[in-house]
Order: structure tokens, then sequence, then C-alpha cells
């Protein structure tokens, strides 16, 4: 579909003959695992100059805690865990990508265990759990429930050993470059002193998801989407944004912000109950807990209405407390944070924005449809997850293909026999008469009404009204020139909500993480496909 939103191409003025610039042959945004792995294999054959947001250790990864699935047991098989992301995935997963991903996944992981990453290990292997989903314990976690912040530091270590890579941290990513041939040529950006372009005859986009759309969710404040919108004004194809996964439990307290509970907890026994003490999982799939998170999201939603409650419960009371401290650490402390002691109390849990799984289109090399431009990690839509990502397969995800962006980003620049590594860029902007406005007020709107309207369940009338506020707010937001991340990020998350919107109204079925109310069931005549997006 093509989306016709009153936006400019960029959200700053460009004079690229006065402002300060850097050059690389590989520019690298993002710091999570994708956009690490693709710093280090691009630094095999180029230099390379990571991004970062924030800093390092402040991205979705750092907080992963499950862990990362893969064939590591001899009961395991290929075949299997390509099945399980199928089902999962509802239909719409590209077969091949499938494949290629979950076989790459052993050796990857035993690069990582190379590498220096401590990996739980039993009996002289790879520890390993369930999840929901899969039909193996096939889950390899570290430190017990600190599996991404472990990976996350050997990667940043080996980046940080690497002379070929050189880190920019707490960089604000404004905008794609591109000329007038549409091929990405750099990005603009705000560092913590001034504005500054870097050019790079290859870009990876590696910015992660966009939960912070929402009221609910468990990613960090960096995760607001700028890399869809920035790749939407460049002309990337975009597709899936429809399909966002929610967890179905992060720690309810009031006034607090909401915090992961693994799955794995209920891969190793924890029993969801109502407020009435019932255990109504086995009501709505057979697999109980185990069943597919946007089965058990739905699940959790529906006994909240029943019982007019404001969540459930997560009963762990059958670990034994030492056992539960050391495989769930961060839970535990967490827990304990509350006043909650895991041996006598529930855990009170609700459902949140967890996973974006759609977002750049890209193909087997990672590659999007604008030239030079690669993509990788939660950003990308690379077939693998279809409409409903299975648990554990993202950090997978981010490592097979951040190698493989990496790699072919890196092999492209020795193809170019000579490239220009300036190309003058001007665009300016007419500043609108707009008087101050509170973008904070607006961001937080914005996602109380995503929570509300474009949430776990859907139907016409919220989406339609949805689409009626995100356009009127565009009116008076879009077109004012900020010269504030906060400014341009709101900008961003009112691009992403309302091309969200949109591809949730368009597509009228029921299918993975997308449920509508008004169109129950699922519709492989009309709907067995992707819904696409480009400007």
């Amino acid at each position: 579909m093509s989306a016709s939103q009153d936006c400019r191409r960029y959200l700053v003025d460009i004079d690229s003959n006065s402002t300060p610039q850097l050059f690389t042959d590989c520019l690298v945004i993002g710091g999570g695992i994708a956009g690490l792995r693709a710093a280090i294999e691009a630094a095999q054959k180029c230099s390379v100059i990571l991004l970062c947001k924030d800093s390092l250790e402040n991205s979705n990864t750092w907080k992963a805690q499950g862990g990362i699935a893969s064939v590591l047991t001899g009961e395991d098989n290929f075949e299997s865990h390509i099945e399980d992301t199928l089902n999962a995935g509802c239909g719409i997963n590209d077969l091949n990508i499938v494949d290629m991903v979950i076989r790459q996944g052993p050796e990857l992981i035993k690069q990582l265990l190379d590498w220096g990453t401590e990996f739980d290990i039993e009996n002289n292997h790879i520890a390993t759990t369930f999840e929901g989903g899969h039909r193996y314990s096939r889950v390899a976690h570290a430190h017990g429930d600190e599996t991404g912040k472990i990976i996350a530091q050997t990667l940043i270590e080996k980046v940080k050993q690497n002379n070929n890579i050189k880190i920019i941290e707490n960089f604000y990513t404004i905008d794609l470059l591109t000329n007038s041939d549409n091929k990405c040529v750099g990005v603009v950006g705000q560092n913590s002193r001034s504005r500054q372009i870097i050019w790079a005859p290859n870009t990876i986009l590696a910015t992660g998801g966009a939960g912070r759309l929402y009221r609910e969710t468990t990613n960090p404040e960096v995760a607001t989407g700028d890399g869809i919108a920035m790749a939407w004004r460049a002309g990337a194809v975009l597709t899936d944004l429809e399909f966002m996964q929610f967890h179905p439990t992060t720690l309810y307290v009031a006034g607090a912000s909401r915090a992961l509970i693994t799955e794995a907890l209920r891969g190793e026994g924890a029993v969801l109950v109502d407020c009435k003490g019932k255990a109504f999982m086995p009501d709505y799939h057979p697999d109980a807990e185990l069943a597919p998170r946007d089965i058990v999201s739905r699940a959790i939603l529906s006994q909240m209405l029943k019982t007019k409650s404001t969540h459930v419960f997560l009963d762990v009371r059958k670990f034994e407390k030492e056992h539960f401290a050391k495989r769930f650490p961060t839970i535990s402390e967490l827990c304990r944070s509350f006043d909650i002691d895991t041996t006598k109390d529930l855990i009170p849990v609700r459902p949140s924005a967890h996973y974006m799984v759609g977002g750049v289109e890209t193909d087997t090399n990672a590659a999007t449809s604008v030239t030079s431009l690669y993509a990788c990690g939660e950003i990308a839509a690379t077939g693998l997850h279809g409409a409903n990502r299975l648990g554990s397969n993202s950090l997978l995800e981010g490592l097979v293909f951040g190698k493989i962006a990496g790699n072919n980003a890196a092999e492209d620049i020795k193809k170019i026999t000579s490239y220009t590594k300036r190309t003058n860029i001007e665009y300016h902007i007419t500043p609108s008469d707009r008087t101050r406005l509170d973008t904070e007020d607006v961001t937080n709107s914005l996602r109380a009404l995503m929570w509300r309207n474009v949430g776990i369940t859907r139907s016409k009338k919220p989406l339609t009204e949805a689409q009626e506020i995100i356009t009127f707010w565009h009116r008076y937001v879009m077109d004012k020139v900020f010269d504030s991340r906060t400014g341009w990020q709101c900008q961003n998350m009112l691009t992403d909500a309302l091309l969200m919107a949109q591809a949730a109204e368009k597509r009228r079925e029921s299918r993975g993480v997308h449920f509508r109310s008004d169109y129950p069931l699922k519709n492989d005549q009309k709907f067995k496909k992707h819904i696409l997006i480009s400007r």
C-alpha cells in the first residue's frame, strides 16, 4: 500500500558545505546484538563507525532475559525448530530465511562461547530450557536470566578491541542521507555538541524496536522506532507493521514502570492464575502456559475482563528459594525490591508491548530497497518471524543477520573501485509559525492512544479513530522544525504510529499477534500475504 503522509524528506535543514563531517567505509546505526555483530563482521574488511543513540549498554538486547534459541542438544533437530518457527508465524514466514537462520544458529552460538560468553553449562554442554511454542528444550541462557546482557558484554568488548571500529555513543541519528539516485550516502545527526554529517558508501540500520509507542512496554526509553521513520522518509519499503508482539508477563505494580518477567519461568513450571486463584490457561489452549505468546497475551486480557481485574498472577511458589535466586537473579531481585516473597506471594503480571515483528523489508543479503542501505535485528522484516515471533528467536536473528549485513556491506565496498566520499546536499525548510509545542504531552497522549486503539485486540472503529487523531497531531507537529531529540523523536513516533494503524486497518483478519475482534478468523484467501508500505 502507498502511505500518503504529509511529511518532508528531512526533519532538519542540511547544508553539507557548512556542517562538520566524518567519513567511514561502513556506518552501523545501533548498539544491540545485530549492530554489534554487523560492526565486528564489517571491520574484518573495512573501517567502521558504530553509532549509538545512548550508551552501548542501553538496548533491548541488554535487557533480554530468556535466552537465544538454537538446536544444541542431541534430541533436538533443525527440522523441528523450523516447524515450530513456521507454526508460530501463522503461514507467512519465508521458508528459505527460516531454514537459513536456524541452520546457522549452533555455529554462531559456539563462536560466542569461544569469544568468552559465559553461557550456563550443565554436564559440559550449554544448558537449555523450554519456552512456549518450542517442542524441545533449546533456549540457551547465561547467568540465569541475564542472557542478553552477557552476550552484549562479549560483543561490546570485541568491538572495543577492534581498531577498525570507531564507537560514537550519545549520537542521535536524525535522517538517512540519499542522493538523486536514491542511494544512501550517510546520515545527519546530533552529537553532544552540534549537528554532524557522517558519509559512508554503505550504511547498516540496526536501530531496534518501537515498543515505546505504547504506554505499557518492556522496552527501554531509546526504543522509539526512529529507524522505521528514517527508512520510510528515505523511500525504503516497509512491511508487516501491524504485527507488534505483546509479551504476556510483565510485572504490574501501579506507579512502577513495567519490567519483563521472562517466559522461561513458565517453561520451567510457573503457572498463571487469576485474582480468584484459578489456573486459567488450560481453558484457552491445550499447551496452557506453553502456548505461543499471542495466545497467552489474549488469554490474560480475556481473563482480566472476566474477573474485572487489572492483572493476573504468576505462581512461582513451587520453586525452591535458593534455586530461584540462582536461576532467575534479575527477577528475584526485582521481586525483592517490591517486597514480593516468591516462596509465599504471587507475582502480579499483565501483557506489555515487547517486539516489533515487522519493519524495513530486507532480502537474504540484509539489503533494503534503498541502494547501499542494509538492515538487521528488530528494525528489519527479514521473513523469519511471519505474523508472530517464536520466543528467543530474536537474538538468533540479530546474530545471523548482523553477520550477513556486515559481510555484505564490506564486500560491496571491495567491489567499488572508486567512490566520491562527499556528496553536496542542501535542504532548507521554511519554519512554521507554531508557538512552542509540548512534545512530551503529545508523546504521552500518543502512547496511551496506541495502547487503547492499536493494542492486543483491534477493530475498525478504534483503528479509524486512531488514524484520525494521529493525523490531527501530524498537522501541527510534522511541519515544525525542531532542534532537539525530543522533537525529532516525537515526529518519528507519530510517523510510525500512523503507518502501523493504517496497516492494522488494512489487514481485515486475525493472524498471529494481530487480532481483529471484528474479523476473528484467519483469511488465507485474501491475507496470506504481506502488507507493504512505501512512501
